[in-house]
């Protein structure tokens, strides 16, 4: 392992546990990030839950939970690219590039703590959801790999969040811009509902929809699938483990060094 490689580690993890102290500090960040998924799953389960027709064998607590897993881990990204335009706002950037440290690893760091703040809401609605309903069907190693791949897609939409972060610049925007584009991404999709209830155009939309892929795949590892309702007709939901780990790869070979090349940029200005 190189020295630059070492060093790089090193920093990252002392930006890592600066921004998990910086929680501790402030516990008000974990608290509105789990309290916006909880109502979620207490109105979808308790109030819009009677009037979604599914099969009578299928729980819809089991239905909904790993479609609101994958919400909470999506929209818990953009908290990279508020925190990023909050630093820069605050001038800490600047600190950051006095010091004799990796570029990358403030970046590294950022997104390598939110994912823990991810794991720590998806305890939390696991919780939830085993108090309303939600059951694992399937085995400890097949949980365990659903749990790894909501928190593997996060990572990487935390940085595409981080790019934003950077390049908006202030925490307002940064959120407003991500609740335009996530929003319909997490609903236009089978979160909530079967697709088959999708007019034809948003159906199509939906099926290659990587947030469905994730949801499918999430259900299918917990084994909160049902052989009465058949998945859809299409690549990307009969095989949803490797279509999300491909978006997955797509979006950290695309954003990584688009992030890092754009916080060198705005880091030398």
């Amino acid at each position: 392992m190189s020295a630059t490689l070492v060093q790089t580690l090193a920093d990252s993890a002392v930006i890592t546990k600066r921004n998990l102290i910086k929680v501790k500090r402030v516990p008000d960040l974990i608290v509105f990030a789990t309290l916006s998924p909880i109502m979620f799953v207490l109105l979808f389960r308790y109030v819009f839950g009677g009037a979604i027709n599914l099969p009578p064998d299928i729980n819809y607590a089991e239905f909904l939970l790993p479609g609101i897993f994958a919400q909470t881990v999506v929209f818990g990204s953009t908290v990279t690219g508020a925190s990023i335009a909050e630093d820069l706002q605050k001038g800490l950037i600047d600190r950051f590039r006095s010091l004799p440290m990796s570029r990358s690893s403030v970046l590294v760091g950022r997104t390598v703590a939110d994912l823990g703040l991810n794991a720590i809401s998806i305890v939390v609605m696991a919780i939830t959801g085993l108090i309303v309903g939600w059951r694992i069907n399937s085995s400890f190693g097949e949980a365990v790999g659903g749990f790894l791949i909501l928190l593997v897609f996060a990572f990487s939409i935390s940085w595409l969040m981080a790019m934003v972060g950077l390049l908006v610049r202030t925490p307002e925007v940064v959120n407003n811009a991500s609740f335009i584009v996530i929003f319909p991404l997490t609903f236009v999709a089978n979160t909530f509902v079967p697709l088959e209830t999708f007019p034809s155009v948003l159906r199509t939309f939906a099926e290659w929809n990587p947030v469905s892929a994730v949801v499918q795949a999430a259900r299918e590892l917990f084994g909160n699938t049902s052989e009465i309702v058949p998945v859809p007709d299409v690549w990307s939901l009969q095989n949803p483990v490797l279509y999300t780990l491909l978006w997955t790869a797509i979006f950290l070979a695309a954003f990584v060094p688009l992030a890092v090349r754009a916080y060198q940029r705005t880091a030398s200005r």
